[in-house]
């Protein structure tokens, strides 16, 4: 008895725990479903905006869900909703679990809600084994995972880790519409008067773990026929603005030796990226040139100004700051040959990446050998709440697989059984961790 998932010899558990561990597949299929229907565009997408109506028709369905399994539920000011399951000891920090169910325009059903709705069907799972925890245990919904409305990712975690910058920021921010963060909060039933988002932060080790369940947005899972992954680090992004101001002038008339053409420079710029990357010596290490902009956007218009935005991330920090360093150079060395004036290049966010830590990963890896279950230790190159949250307190994540690994398409999917094998690693490791 004391072996499965370290439970304590006293606690009122039956014998055969193991093997009674179930999950309600068909009801939680039927719950994604059902979530997906709250959305700005036709089924099979899903687009779920921050603060929109089918966003609080959303939070109105996690939060009745998690009452209906018995948790105490309460939101912040931003609209982090938790539910909570005490334990018997209550005073110990609690394990906490969840991710988020925005979604951006045009997406798939999966992607944050597995974590959501997989969450709550865990405790669901542990209250029909009659397992007890000894801390709390504790769903989350984050908002705004996604940067669709304001422009800031893990706008609900990031906050919660403490993020005064990001709070300062608030009071200014504004949507495509004008509509600033503060009247688009309120409009949902949230944000103070005052307008004090500090209220939100966590202390550090106000829970003493944190473990999401995510699908891959990858294909290795699938590919190679595993059904859970254990993520051992998560890479993160820094986001950088780089502007080329030239001449411009008649695409017929200027002469090719005399030309500042700013196109060409975002170009040549824009290989380097992939050529940094690629001298890095890590696979980890991956660059994007996500949004290129010409100004005029004629056709017989050599390019008088060009707007690049990069993405590049590592789960090591300073080979991905090396390779910043050297776009950096590039540009100052195009812009030089080129004869064009390099007028922006701001890093606009660095953030470092995150570790997974090793009790929770231990702790996960035990569930799934329990449950027969194979999984591999991978890192992930999407970055989620867990990366955030990872300020607060250790943090662990799980994959399950997923369709050729789309994500943030119409055609995201992962199979019933791969999310109750997730479920099951989940209810597994929270019951770990509850009793540590």
């Amino acid at each position: 008895m004391e072996e499965f998932s370290g439970y304590p010899i006293h606690e009122p558990i039956a014998p055969n725990s193991l093997s009674s561990l179930s999950v309600n597949s068909e009801t939680l299929q039927e719950q994604i479903d059902e979530l997906a229907t709250f959305s700005d565009s036709p089924a099979p997408s899903v687009t779920r905006i921050l603060y929109s109506e089918k966003d609080v028709l959303a939070r109105r369905y996690i939060k009745d869900l998690m009452e209906l399994s018995g948790l105490s539920v309460r939101e912040d000011a931003v609209g982090n909703i938790f539910g909570r399951w005490k334990g018997y000891e209550p005073e110990l920090a609690p394990v906490l679990t969840g991710s988020h169910v925005d979604a951006i325009p045009y997406s798939g059903k999966y992607d944050g809600v597995v974590g959501v709705l997989g969450a709550i069907e865990a405790i669901n799972v542990l209250k029909r084994l009659g397992f007890k925890p000894k801390r709390s245990l504790e769903v989350i919904m984050f908002t705004s995972e996604e940067p669709t409305r304001f422009g800031i990712s893990c706008l609900g975690s990031r906050l919660l880790a403490g993020s005064v910058q990001l709070a300062e920021l608030l009071k200014k921010t504004v949507d495509s519409q004008n509509i600033s963060f503060s009247d688009a909060a309120k409009s949902a039933g949230y944000a103070n008067a005052k307008g004090d988002l500090s209220e939100v932060f966590l202390k550090k080790g106000s829970y003493s773990a944190f473990v999401e369940l995510h699908i891959e947005q990858g294909p290795i899972l699938e590919k190679e026929g595993t059904s859970i992954g254990v993520v051992t680090a998560i890479a993160a992004p820094a986001s950088i603005k780089v502007t080329f101001e030239g001449n411009g002038g008649h695409a017929g008339a200027a002469l090719m030796p005399e030309r500042n053409d700013a196109g060409l420079a975002a170009a040549e710029l824009a290989l380097a990226v992939e050529k940094h990357v690629l001298d890095s010596g890590s696979i980890d290490t991956v660059g994007t040139v996500g949004i290129l902009k010409l100004h005029p956007g004629a056709i017989n218009s050599i390019p008088s100004m060009a707007h690049l935005e990069i993405d590049t991330r590592d789960i090591d920090e300073r080979r991905r700051n090396l390779v910043i360093e050297k776009i950096h150079q590039s540009a100052l060395d195009i812009a030089k040959k080129r004869k064009v004036i390099l007028s922006e290049f701001e890093i606009v966010n660095q953030d470092p990446p995150a570790l997974s830590d090793e009790s929770i990963t231990k702790a996960t890896e035990l569930a799934c050998q329990e449950l027969n279950l194979t999984h591999k230790k991978m890192i992930s190159r999407a970055y989620h709440d867990s990366l955030f949250m990872a300020r607060v307190s250790p943090m662990g994540m799980i994959f399950i697989p997923c369709y050729k690994g789309y994500s943030h398409k119409p055609e995201e999917f992962s199979s019933v059984e791969d999310i109750a094998n997730g479920v099951k690693v989940l209810a597994l490791t929270l019951a770990k961790l509850s009793l540590s």
